[in-house]
């Protein structure tokens, strides 16, 4: 059985977290980039985070927008009526950002923006934003960017999400694990769970309004559920050997979990109120890693009983497991797609564990990650980029892709993080 789990914990090891910098690199189509400006808000405290930093920031980080620096903006409008807009043609910035900013009798932030088509010289978008306190300023910048992405794509923003992770620091005795929720830039971490034992696995709920987990305090596996409101914590199970792989249902009513008390590892459902549970799996094999599909009625998981880890498909109502992934020597840590068309997954071939991309309705593969340890896929919300970790210079760092492969980033830091999750669309 040792030998038998080293493919599944190797993609379990948790490491050390540090603030990162943010490297983005555009491959192919990069000349299709939407050319916008940003210009700074008016009425801005100095104090204040600065809006148009953040949204420039946002835009600029998808690879479908190509902004200008500052110093290069050939003025500073505040509304319409004060635009050239001959002016931003002729610096070939065909969409242009402005706005102000006031504070209400409460001391609060009110911000109005505009998005602009400069090559027809008209108002696409006039929006005012609800007050907010100076401190929230960062939350505003982030709904501006998904409007403004939203109104010129089609597709929702997901820069008003949030992303947890693992992390640990320290050595020996003073070894601590972390798990950590932050915006999906990466800024503003919050550390919500910490503990001297590993913390794994972190599992939004659907209504952002909890984080499972999996912790090992006094030497025994568990799934715990943190309500982040709050701080509250409680176990949902602790069995005898492995309690693990925690993935909450659409309606976050049911979680699937891997349990082994009764023999191999195998894929349960239990009711998080009620905690009555359903085995769905039972086989010789490691059936581990489950993810539910965006309608709830099936589930996908990592099985090694066809000899190498392969994902599978689960109908909810029950059945025989259906085989998905045949290309590469192994295929594990599936995820479904918000849509439910695809999977996100880890592909093991030509020694690389490598990020890909399967059609379900197709069967094809395409892969998406460099290697060589890239592992913990999980989608943005609206299903347009993948973030998954990987190895960089100095350990194990964040990295997302497009969908298309086309643009990846990664996060600079001196530290290692680990099993990044995305969190759904705010409801």
């Amino acid at each position: 059985m040792r030998n038998k789990l080293g493919w599944l914990m190797a993609l379990l090891l948790v490491s050390s977290a540090a603030r990162a910098d943010l490297e983005i690199t555009i491959t192919g189509g990069e000349t299709a980039a939407m050319p916008i400006a940003i210009v700074p808000f008016a009425g801005q405290d100095p104090s204040d985070t600065d809006i148009a930093k953040v949204v420039d920031a946002d835009l600029s980080r998808t690879g479908q927008f190509r902004s200008m620096t500052r110093s290069a903006l050939p003025e500073l409008p505040a509304e319409p009526g004060k635009v050239t807009y001959a002016s931003w043609r002729q610096v070939g910035m065909d969409n242009l950002v402005i706005g102000q900013t006031r504070r209400d009798a409460a001391g609060n932030v009110v911000v109005r923006f505009y998005l602009l088509d400069t090559v027809r010289g008209q108002q696409l978008m006039a929006y005012d934003m609800p007050a907010v306190a100076p401190t929230q300023m960062r939350y505003v910048a982030h709904q501006i960017s998904d409007l403004i992405y939203q109104k010129l794509t089609g597709i929702p923003g997901a820069f008003n999400t949030k992303i947890a992770y693992v992390a640990a620091s320290g050595l020996g005795n003073s070894r601590r694990y972390q798990i950590v929720v932050a915006d999906a830039d990466g800024d503003s971490p919050k550390v919500v769970a910490v503990s001297r034992e590993p913390l794994m696995s972190p599992a939004w709920s659907h209504d952002r309004k909890r984080l499972a987990y999996v912790g090992f305090e006094h030497g025994r596996s568990a799934v715990y559920i943190h309500t982040l409101a709050t701080g509250q914590v409680r176990k949902l199970v602790s069995e005898k050997g492995i309690n693990g792989s925690p993935a909450w249902s659409p309606d976050d009513r049911s979680m699937a979990v891997t349990l082994s008390f009764e023999t191999n590892p195998d894929i349960y459902i239990i009711d998080v109120e009620t905690g009555a549970r359903r085995r769905m799996t039972d086989h010789y094999g490691i059936d581990t890693e489950p993810s539910w599909s965006p309608d709830g009625q099936s589930l996908v998981f990592t099985s090694d009983r066809g000899g190498q880890p392969q994902v599978y498909l689960l109908p909810i109502s029950g059945g025989d497991p259906k085989r998905l992934t045949f290309v590469g020597k192994q295929n594990l840590r599936a995820s479904y797609s918000p849509d439910g068309k695809s999977l996100a997954l880890v592909n093991f071939d030509d020694s690389r564990y490598r990020i890909a991309l399967l059609d379900l309705a197709s069967g094809a593969m395409k892969v998406l990650s460099d290697g060589p340890l890239d592992e913990s896929p999980s989608f943005s919300p609206n299903g347009a980029v993948i973030i998954y970790a990987t190895q960089g210079r100095q350990g194990a760092e964040l990295a997302t892709v497009s969908v298309d492969g086309r643009v990846k980033q990664r996060m600079r830091q001196t530290g290692d993080v680990r099993e990044p999750a995305w969190s759904s669309m705010a409801r």
